[in-house]
């Protein structure tokens, strides 16, 4: 009796409904999709950019879990978190995904004082970089507008202008922070970050609602450790525009992107 022989066409609908499992798995456990909602990340990330976010950079937790069915607490196979790096982490009371850098490792202490970051008391260099400009008009699915240094700027045309600077962290991680004007966080009493906790900042400093904001105003105060998600490394696509199917808004020279 000759062998029935598989369908072609059940074998590829099979083969592709693996493949799409597989997939699944590795964004769950390894990769996590994000897009930039806010300008607190100017002018290292813009609203409209997409990245995925290494869940293992920092080992597996039970965020990288799905359904929070992990079987274990703590994390493992990971490596510590390094100053500068930018990450994603939950807030601590609302749970919602946030991108910020890490700039304060557990115990040190953290200040500003005019505006410039002091860690342990040294202040991380700033240098003057020009201008960072932006046409001034609704940004992104959320419609928000940029602020600006040199405002009042006319909304749909006007160049809004910021500050920009080099910021050297103490272990030589350069990036850029944008300056808009005085803020109340310029100027701040001094931060003690506890044991396995993180101090982050965004690089658009008086943009950010951050670690230099307690929760009960809406910043996120200090971050535990078990809270990081994971650590942003490259822009993968980017669009300036509501939907990423407006092709035309789309900023190509932002694709595959290296962060600093």
């Amino acid at each position: 009796m000759a062998e029935k022989k598989p369908d072609g066409i059940g074998e590829t609908i099979k083969t592709i409904v693996y493949a799409l499992l597989i997939a699944g798995v590795i964004r769950t456990l390894f990769f996590q999709p994000f897009w930039i909602p806010s300008g607190s990340m100017k002018s290292t990330l813009l609203v409209g950019d997409f990245l995925f976010v290494n869940k293992m950079a920092y080992g597996y937790s039970q965020h990288s879990c799905p359904f929070s069915m992990c079987p274990f607490s703590g994390r493992i196979l990971g490596s510590e978190p390094v100053r500068g790096d930018i990450v994603v982490f939950k807030h601590p009371v609302s749970n919602v995904d946030y991108i910020k850098r890490l700039v304060g490792l557990p115990g040190d202490s953290i200040q500003m004082k005019g505006g410039q970051l002091y860690i342990n008391e040294v202040a991380a260099p700033l240098e003057p970089m020009g201008l960072f400009t932006e046409v001034k008009e609704l940004q992104g699915p959320m419609g928000r507008t940029p602020r600006c240094s040199n405002s009042p700027v006319a909304l749909n045309g006007g160049t809004c202008e910021k500050e920009l600077f080099k910021e050297t962290l103490p272990n030589g991680v350069e990036h850029a922070v944008l300056n808009i004007g005085t803020d109340y966080a310029d100027d701040t009493g001094v931060y003690t970050v506890p044991a396995a906790h993180y101090f982050f900042m965004g690089d658009n400093r008086d943009n950010s609602q951050d670690s230099r904001y307690p929760r009960s105003v809406g910043g996120v105060g200090y971050v535990p450790f078990e809270n990081l998600v994971g650590r942003a490394n490259r822009v993968i696509f980017s669009s300036a525009g509501k939907s990423m199917l407006a092709f035309w808004t789309w900023r190509s020279d932002r694709f595959f992107k290296g962060l600093e």
